[in-house]
């Protein structure tokens, strides 16, 4: 809606500007003719005739440009976060109001106030040589000491009665109605309590009270008031040094009050624990009485039956030792018997093996008797086994050669020959 007021507005100008133009240039040729009429020395030769002024046609663009400037200006369009109220020419301000978005108003007789809807913040600081921009605002205990009080209230006006706020109150709202209101709530309670009061204990009751003052008094006036906040409370100097020497005092007391209440318990433990050493050790002894007792009586049950038990012990082993007794003799003429038969069956064993002996003595005799008289006859039907026997037994590096078989031109005949003839006697006189 918005682009439709201004495209109403620039074609609606812009049809009187046109008109307007139109008629200049009419003007112009009019002007223009009537000069080229006159002569040199300013006379007329003649009367031409005059070109027309376009009076319909600018009249008619003037009817057709004004509606829509007059359209566009009844087009009012409130934008997010403000309200307005219509103020006629004629009878002053008109109740209602207008909230966002497009609306109708007579054109040149209404026009539209607008105001903001939002929350809006006012501030004070607790001192006098801050640098911001906010109020100072001081007050005076029941002591008759004065407080910098830092408040904030957070407000905004009521769209209901922006009639009203129109009329009524002046333009500057929060210098000039709501900074002497808070002050003067802030001035009217702190007084009634004790600086100690305002600073901890009842702090949130004082802000109480004047969000209470501060909201009846706004909203006589059509502004509705969200918050107050007590931010901060400047002492006076010589009372935040005295303030602070005594609280050091109040914690030095609490302090000592917590250690003397720790060292009497710690004294009451020790009591306490005294008790219970004296009460455990009373109890011991009784227990250790009793045990004594039963331990008494105990060991004197247990030697009725301890005699008989003894005396049975003591003939068990005398029985063990008569029985050992006669086990040891028997042992010894069974370890004599065994060491004669032990002697005979060694008698029998070494006649046994001299026998074997002899035997296998005889047994080898002629096994070798035979052996050698196979290799009698073999060396007899084969001589040549002796040279090779020889030649084997003489070194592992000699090599064996074929020579004649008779013998002829052999460096080793008489040697071999010699050899055989000795092997043939010793055989012979063996047999």
């Amino acid at each position: 809606m918005l682009l439709a007021k201004y495209l109403f507005l620039t074609t609606g100008f812009g049809l009187l500007a046109a008109a307007l133009v139109a008629l200049t240039l009419d003007l112009t040729r009019r002007v223009r003719v009537r000069h080229s009429a006159l002569s040199a020395d300013g006379t007329e030769w003649s009367v031409p005739q005059l070109p027309p002024i376009r009076w319909r046609l600018a009249a008619a663009i003037c009817l057709v440009g004004a509606p829509l400037i007059l359209l566009a200006l009844a087009i009012v369009v409130v934008p997010a976060g403000m309200a307005g109220v219509r103020v006629s020419q004629i009878s002053g301000t008109l109740p209602g109001t207008l909230y966002p978005g497009t609306h109708m108003v007579v054109p040149l007789v209404h026009s539209v106030a607008l105001y903001s809807t939002r929350d809006n913040v006012f501030t004070t600081r607790a001192a006098d040589g801050a640098k911001d921009a906010d109020a100072p605002l001081r007050v005076q205990s029941r002591e008759g000491l004065s407080i910098g009080l830092a408040v904030s209230v957070r407000y905004r006006l009521d769209p209901q009665r922006l009639a009203f706020v129109h009329d009524s109150l002046p333009e500057s709202i929060q210098m000039e109605l709501v900074s002497p209101l808070v002050a003067s709530a802030f001035r009217q309670t702190v007084p009634d309590y004790l600086l100690r009061d305002v600073l901890t204990a009842r702090r949130e009751e004082v802000r109480r009270l004047t969000s209470d003052a501060i909201t009846r008094g706004l909203a006589a006036d059509g502004i509705i008031v969200k918050e107050v906040m007590l931010r901060d409370v400047m002492l006076p100097p010589e009372y935040a040094k005295g303030l602070e020497g005594l609280l050091l005092k109040a914690q030095e007391n609490d302090r000592l009050t917590i250690d003397l209440e720790v060292k009497q318990k710690m004294v009451r433990a020790a009591e306490l624990e005294a008790e219970a050493d004296k009460a455990r050790q009373v109890k011991h002894a009784e227990a250790s009485a009793q045990v004594t007792v039963l331990q008494a009586k105990a060991q004197a049950d247990a030697m009725q039956h301890t005699l008989p038990l003894k005396e049975k012990q003591i003939q068990q082993s005398r029985l063990e030792a008569e029985a050992r007794k006669e086990a040891t003799v028997k042992n010894a003429e069974a370890m004599a018997q065994a060491k004669v038969i032990d002697s005979r069956a060694e008698l029998e064993r070494q006649g046994l093996m001299a026998k074997a002996e002899e035997q296998r003595i005889r047994l080898l005799s002629g096994a070798e008797s035979e052996r050698m008289r196979a290799e009698a006859q073999v060396l007899k039907d084969n001589p040549l086994l002796i040279q090779k026997i020889i030649a084997e037994r003489l070194s592992d590096k000699v090599q064996i050669m074929m020579v004649p078989m008779d013998g002829k031109f052999f460096f080793a005949n008489d040697v071999l020959k010699g050899q055989t003839l000795g092997l043939t006697a010793s055989r012979q006189e063996e047999r």
